[in-house]
């Protein structure tokens, strides 16, 4: 009995001493700029060349960080292969190869996992398995940093402090060499993700591993890019172990590496290239070799290619842009939203679009217009307003999905959707619904909009002749013009722009609106000219078409005298011809200011005038038109399509003089 008691004591004392010991402490880092930090008393950059070279335990950070501390019972362990999921929910992490799961199991895990749409059926489907492997493990933290990242910090900081977590980071702590290269990296970037203390016993321990294994350059490629990765979430650009992994890549050939090497040093390459054009040389390469292989990408390889040339801002890589478009034809219906979204931005960066993509565009965006992310369809918005293409088909879809669907849209998403109608000059048939929608989000939502966005919205209005009446008390109030003061002051550029779009707005109240009562737009904050080198409000004229037409007024008028070019009006508009009659109809020199009694205003509206695909007029072209009307000008619009036909020049005059003079017979000089 004795004997028995004192076997019973030993054995509390034991279990005692191997509770205490086995608490770790997991550290959750709420930034996630994190600089580069250096061991005080070796002054090394990498943490684990600091340990590895001087035994260095107490590293000093130049960050803030917030520690959220959690205690987690060291499990039984035994020497094996895997981790393993008990039905007491404990983790428990093998040592030897043996036992892997097979590759049709880990696949069979791994859609499962990304089926999971919360960190609790992660954590269920971790106790549902027997064997882990530890690249399978890995992915268990990625998918719960998939989940949880919110920015720079985690939805659910305690979700840390779940058994499942913590007794993976302490089987990954202990038993870091056993881990294989891929498994290592992987785990070491999931915690980054998660924002784990980079200085933790954990990181330090992964990160020392990674230096060692990088030093006998035992890893691939993928695994590389993976351990870069990880090493610009904690150690920045400058990192030494990062330096040393871009030395590797450089090593090898790019026509040798796989399609996911491929996109993942892309994405690696995307912080690595500074300005001064570092690592160009395998740039090139690397385009050369994409080229050659854009028709086996998949939508993920192909969204992710294009993201990294926008990134690189590689606009000499046309060649790999266009053949990525062609190959994106086949994938518009399987893209993700974000997918989706990243290469309609690309194609905007580089100015590109395929009329086969255009295409596919037009028969996906009604079936998605609903169900996508309110973001991706206003890409889709901007993508065809940008390239000038005016699809009813798309247009019409993203209507109807605005009156149902904006009340949950952003205020940026709400005012480019209705830019992008401004912009074309369209109105939907469903029109009086949308706008109805757009005057209702204004009432309830006003304050919520920048200052910036919200001209922009009402601008793009006015281009269509809706105009917001109700809203213009205080968008002209000192008060709001200040907040735009200070959103833009710093680019003078912008700031024309912005005092151009109130400049309009406020002739279109003068003009169109005399019911308005409210505040004046002050002088000061009125252009003299709506025609900049960038960003206008109107499209400077087409200077080959202007060259002909010009040619057949100086045949049809008799002398070039008698019309002026380029001629800005009291009223910001720049006219591209001018010409003067007097009250009985006889033209006037161009230099004449009296006796004025008729005033004709020449449209030369060339190619960039008009929407790609229809022959219809952009919306700033139609406002400056109908103002022009307004304010007593006699428009003759001279379309390219119409002027292009004629090759002779008695053809050209003939029909300048039926478009100018209609009702009179023409003289000969």
């Amino acid at each position: 009995m004795a004997l028995k008691f004192t076997q019973n004591l030993r054995l509390l004392q034991f279990s005692i001493h191997h509770y205490f010991a086995g608490l770790i402490s997991v550290r959750l880092l709420y930034s996630s700029s994190l600089g580069r930090s250096s061991c005080a008393a070796c002054l090394c950059t990498s943490a684990a060349r600091c340990i590895q070279t001087h035994g260095c335990r107490k590293l000093r950070t130049d960050f803030s960080s917030r520690n959220v501390t959690t205690t987690v019972r060291e499990p039984s362990f035994f020497a094996s292969s895997s981790v393993g999921i008990h039905r007491d929910s404990e983790l428990r992490f093998r040592l030897t190869q043996l036992y892997r799961p097979s590759s049709d199991e880990e696949k069979s895990f791994h859609q499962k996992l990304v089926c999971c749409s919360s960190s609790r059926q992660v954590f269920k489907l971790l106790c549902s398995v027997d064997v882990l492997s530890d690249t399978m493990a890995a992915a268990c933290l990625h998918r719960v940093a998939d989940l949880e990242q919110n920015g720079a910090a985690l939805r659910d900081p305690s979700v840390l402090e779940k058994d499942a977590i913590r007794a993976l980071c302490f089987q990954l702590e202990r038993d870091s060499e056993r881990l294989t290269e891929a498994g290592l990296v992987s785990a070491l970037l999931a915690c980054t993700r998660l924002f784990l203390d980079p200085w933790s016993t954990l990181m330090v321990r992964l990160v020392t591993e990674s230096q060692k294994r990088l030093d006998g350059e035992q890893m691939a490629v993928g695994e590389l890019c993976m351990l870069g990765q990880a090493m610009l979430a904690m150690e920045g650009p400058g990192s030494a172990m990062l330096e040393q992994v871009m030395g590797q890549i450089q090593k090898q050939e790019p026509d040798e590496w796989n399609l996911l090497d491929l996109v993942a040093v892309y994405r690696l390459l995307e912080v690595c290239v500074g300005e001064d054009g570092k690592h160009g040389d395998l740039l090139n390469a690397m385009h050369t070799h994409a080229v050659t292989v854009t028709s086996r990408m998949d939508p993920a390889a192909v969204s992710g290619v294009l993201s990294s040339l926008v990134a690189l801002n590689q606009k000499q890589a046309m060649p790999l842009v266009i053949g990525l478009c062609k190959q994106a034809v086949r994938h518009v219906p399987h893209f993700s939203d974000e997918e989706l979204s990243h290469v309609l931005a690309a194609l905007i960066h580089f100015g590109h679009s395929d009329r086969y993509f255009v295409d596919a565009m037009q028969k996906h965006v009604p079936k998605m217009a609903f169900t996508s992310h309110p973001e991706t369809v206003s890409m889709v918005t901007e993508f065809f307003s940008r390239r000038r293409i005016l699809s009813p088909t798309v247009f019409n879809a993203v209507a109807e999905n605005f009156v149902y669907r904006a009340d949950s849209y952003s205020t940026s998403q709400v005012a480019r959707q209705i830019m992008a109608f401004g912009k074309l000059g369209y109105l939907p048939p469903n029109v009086g619904q949308l706008f109805r929608k757009v005057e209702t989000i204004l009432h309830t939502r006003f304050s919520q909009f920048q200052p910036r966005m919200l001209l922009n919205l009402l601008h793009a209005c006015t281009l269509v002749e809706r105009f917001p009446v109700n809203f213009l008390s205080k968008v002209f109030s000192s008060y709001f013009l200040q907040q735009l003061q200070g959103e833009t002051y710093i680019d003078l550029r912008i700031e024309r722009t912005v005092l151009a779009q109130l400049t309009q707005l406020y002739m279109t109240v003068k003009l169109e609106c005399p019911i308005y009562e409210g505040p004046q737009l002050l002088p000061k904050y009125r252009v003299k000219s709506f025609l900049a080198s960038n960003r206008s409000l109107e499209t400077p004229v087409d200077q080959q078409l202007y060259n002909s037409v010009k040619s057949g007024l100086v045949d049809l008028l008799g002398d070039r005298s008698f019309f002026g070019s380029q001629v800005l009006t009291p009223y910001c508009y720049t006219l591209d011809v001018e010409i003067k009659l007097d009250e009985e109809g006889y033209v006037l020199p161009a230099s004449h200011t009296d006796e004025v009694y008729k005033r004709i205003a020449l449209c030369i509206d060339g190619r960039k005038r008009f929407t790609t695909n229809v022959r219809q007029l952009l919306g700033k072209e139609v406002i400056k038109q109908r103002h022009l009307q307004l304010l007593g000008y006699e428009v003759v619009q001279i379309p390219f399509y119409e002027f292009e036909k004629y090759r002779s020049m008695s053809k050209v005059v003939e029909y300048l003089h039926q478009k100018i003079f209609p009702h009179t017979f023409r003289l000969s000089w």
